[in-house]
């Protein structure tokens, strides 16, 4: 007989439960130390927050001046143009947009919360005036013409709502337990008639987006969970009314769902489909590492919009799955900074319009990317920071210079008395060299 000992059955199980609670112990650990680095309350911290947003910011609209010249150039020859037309114009919106989000990080959030009422007014009022002499283009109501520039106010009203409801939640904080108050005036009647003027002016995507912020708002602000239930079906039965009501959704929708064999009869399926079809060819014949800058051959009049919604698809194709990879990781950092900074800020107010601007970017920006790729049907949502668009690109800017406001409040209110700050900062370190 050999002199070994056998371990029983059962003991050596029971022996090595207390190692597998230690390991599921060291992971929930592992995870409340990584969300606890996200909410880093130090100095450093809200400084990394910060050069984050502005740094994620500059990259994605330098990047989209770049996709905006090569996508736009062919199209813009074709209209006997510069080849340079539509990338000045987007390059002019761009410097206007960096100047504004300077200028509106240096506004302090009390100023902010005070602009909210004003600006959901404004935005309103122009929403009306779009109604009443707005111009028509593929078939959304949803541009004021002055001169040779157009605006599209519906933009601008994705900031304002965003604000104004964080406005209306902080002063009512301790009420929005009740529907009642949670209901009313967010959404009966300011929320719903922002949505409403828009969808009048049959742009589905931008009232998704708003909507998208809508939730968010009530959602952060503490609204209960019937609020969630009632207003999802109710968007579950305006949507479908939009969808049926409009042939075109519905044409696209149905296309989307069944393929391109299911389109209504009248029209044609493959009217609906060609878009995201040639999407679909311009993202596979990138492949891992693109043809090449400025080398696509689908923007060569076969992807309808290529400098607007389906930009990214002449990305993948010029620049690969790496180069979609980078711009998704670009919008992923922004989101993690933006978190940082809500969860930081110490106002209610703070939280709710850094999570509502965070929502109308990131949320807007996986849209495009999913209807790009084939998981949503084609809404028109342009791409935050680099479709082409003037309003669309100042308005995002103006987003983020009140995220970066409440992210220079932390580094202020954070660094010791006395400390200089700005130009004065830079020369006592070069004094001290």
């Amino acid at each position: 007989m050999s002199g070994t000992s056998r371990t029983p059955r059962g003991k050596g199980a029971k022996a090595g439960a207390p190692g597998r609670k230690r390991g599921r112990g060291a992971e929930a650990r592992g995870v409340a130390t990584w969300f606890s680095r996200l909410e880093d309350p130090s100095l450093r911290g809200a400084q990394i927050n910060y050069y984050v947003v502005l740094g994620t910011t500059l990259a994605l609209a330098f990047m989209g001046l770049i996709m905006v010249l090569s996508s736009s150039s062919v199209e813009a020859i074709a209209r006997n143009e510069s080849a340079f037309s539509d990338f000045s114009k987007q390059s002019l919106w761009a410097l206007v947009g960096v100047a504004c989000m300077l200028g509106m990080q240096q506004v302090a959030p009390k100023v902010l919360k005070s602009l909210a009422w004003p600006a959901i007014i404004g935005a309103i009022a122009l929403l009306i005036l779009v109604l009443a002499i707005g111009t028509e283009i593929y078939g959304n109501k949803n541009w004021i013409r002055f001169g040779a520039f157009s605006v599209q106010p519906s933009e601008f009203a994705k900031a304002a709502l965003a604000l104004w409801g964080a406005a209306i939640v902080e002063r009512k904080t301790k009420l929005m337990g009740h529907w009642k108050h949670a209901l009313v005036p967010l959404l009966v009647p300011v929320g719903g008639l922002v949505l409403l003027l828009v969808l009048i002016g049959k742009d589905l995507g931008t009232a998704l987006v708003l909507g998208l912020v809508l939730v968010v708002v009530l959602f952060v602000g503490g609204a209960p969970r019937k609020i969630f239930v009632i207003g999802a079906g109710l968007a579950a039965v305006g949507l479908t009314a939009a969808v049926l009501l409009a042939p075109t959704r519905l044409g696209r929708v149905t296309a989307w769902l069944f393929g391109c064999a299911a389109g209504p009869p009248a029209a044609g399926s493959q009217d609906y489909c060609y878009q995201a079809q040639q999407g679909i060819y311009a993202l596979a014949s990138g492949g891992w590492f693109g043809v090449g800058l400025g080398q696509s051959r689908q923007k060569w009049s076969h992807i309808p919009e290529a400098q607007n919604d389906f930009i990214f698809a002449v990305l993948g194709e010029e620049l690969g799955l790496l180069g979609t990879l980078f711009v998704i990781v670009l919008y992923g950092m922004l989101a993690v900074a933006m978190y940082r900074i809500a969860v930081r800020t110490g106002t209610i107010f703070g939280r709710v319009a850094i999570a509502g601007i965070m929502s109308w970017i990131i949320g807007q920006a996986f849209i495009n990317i999913g209807m790009v790729i084939g998981l949503l049907p084609v809404i028109g949502v342009p791409l935050p920071f680099i479709s082409s668009g003037g309003s669309a690109l100042l308005a995002t800017f103006l987003g983020i210079g009140v995220v970066l406001s409440f992210a220079r409040e932390q580094r202020v209110r954070l660094q010791p008395a006395g400390t200089p700050r700005g130009i004065a900062a830079l020369l006592a370190r070069r004094r001290t060299r």
